[in-house]
């Protein structure tokens, strides 16, 4: 059964397109010939260990497992595609960052620490691509929504959790931004002001919740499985990625 479960993993890691969550895996299997979480377990470190020396790998994200091409063999498989990567402009990656670093945060709060004021374009276009989602409203006037991170972030970029992102002193092209932001933990602040109010429904899995956790400047991630052509947001001619 142990080389039956590893053949049976490694055929629906492959299929999925998406990652696998240990809990995913053992729902492929009858109640009744379910294995446990452990051999789960076991099973994909027997997986991982097979990709060794190969072109590709097993790695583990936010939402679970899932195999893609390694790092350092992006510039040749890349070329399969003819489409040019996305690129994505400053204001995004700054409003993306707020959003990552200072969970949950309205959009005047980041309108407040950037000085200028955010697109409703780059709202709509972090929340059609999943990477952010509203998770309650704070009460002040207007009840403004508050974003967070979300799992398919996660996952997009290659991380496991926030703790992954590069501390907040090793941006190098967010320097004026840097200078705004605290290095500490903003749970530990008190929050913004206004008490908040979370929806119903929002849930504490898909909320990415900071700890200690800077943010980063993020460039479209080499190497995974899947590399996705996103349109242009347009909202700054300055692009980073």
């Amino acid at each position: 059964m142990e080389t039956a479960l590893v053949q049976i993993l490694e055929g629906a890691l492959l299929a999925a397109g998406e990652p696998l969550s240990v809990q995913r895996m053992t729902l492929l299997f009858e109640e009744n010939e379910r294995p446990s979480k452990d051999e789960i377990k076991a099973a994909i470190n027997s997986v991982e260990e097979r990709c060794e020396g190969r072109g590709y790998e097993l790695v583990k994200v936010a939402s679970g497992y899932r195999f893609q091409v390694r790092q350092d063999l992006a510039q040749w498989v890349g070329r399969l595609w003819q489409e040019r990567p996305a690129r994505y402009s400053r204001a995004l990656m700054e409003t993306l960052s707020l959003i990552a670093y200072r969970q949950p945060i309205t959009r005047g709060e980041i309108e407040e620490i950037r000085g200028v004021a955010v697109s409703t374009n780059i709202i709509k276009t972090l929340l059609e691509r999943e990477w952010v989602r509203v998770v309650g409203h704070r009460d002040l006037p207007g009840r403004p929504a508050m974003y967070a991170t979300t799992r398919q972030f996660l996952d997009y970029f290659n991380l496991k959790s926030l703790d992954q992102l590069p501390p907040l002193a090793e941006i190098k092209e967010l320097d004026n931004l840097s200078g705004e932001l605290s290095l500490e933990n903003p749970q530990s602040e008190g929050g913004n002001s206004g008490d908040i109010s979370v929806d119903a429904g929002a849930g504490g899995d898909d909320l990415s919740a900071v700890s200690e956790v800077d943010t980063a400047t993020i460039s479209e991630p080499e190497g995974t499985s899947s590399i996705e052509q996103r349109a242009d947001d347009g909202e700054e001619s300055n692009t980073v990625g």
